[in-house]
């Protein structure tokens, strides 16, 4: 019987080199992807991001700011191939440790209304809704609102 090798999962600083494989799992995954001179541009001083590598391929990603004691999830995404494994559940952690870490008060994020599986995931991260910004996202036949989720982190 031959041997299987165990998944070797790696969550590691993303680099601007990354920014072509980010944009492509973007591509594949979202209906309305980042450009990557968007991607390019969140690579700076304010910036934490990370990419998540499965057998060393890039397979997810975030990209988060933090800013006057304030962290905001920007993206995060998992290659359709790889989506299913918790390994969004595990960007999200990193995200929120890493927020942490950097002493932020609190974590902000936004997402499309009907993006139930993300919002699920959100919530049992222990974010709550704090508002909604009408007809924000763009969709094939129009618009969908934004749903604000917040968690915090610390006491000011």
């Amino acid at each position: 019987m031959k041997k299987t090798e165990p998944t070797s999962i790696q969550i590691r600083s993303a680099t601007l080199a990354d920014a072509p494989a980010m944009l492509a799992i973007e591509q594949a995954a979202t209906s309305h992807p980042w450009t990557l001179k968007l991607f390019e541009s969140c690579f700076g001083d304010r910036y934490f991001n990370f990419v998540l590598e499965q057998q060393n391929q890039i397979c997810g990603f975030y990209i988060g700011e933090f800013v006057a004691g304030e962290a905001s999830l920007f993206d995060i995404c998992i290659a359709p191939t790889a989506q299913g494994k918790g390994f969004g559940r595990m960007l999200l952690e990193h995200f929120i440790t890493e927020a942490d870490n950097r002493e932020a008060f609190e974590c902000w994020l936004e997402v499309r209304q009907s993006n139930v599986n993300a919002i699920a995931l959100y919530q049992s991260a222990g974010f709550h809704q704090t508002g909604k910004r009408p007809n924000y996202y763009p969709t094939a036949t129009g618009h969908e609102d934004a749903i604000l989720m917040g968690l915090p982190l610390r006491m000011g």
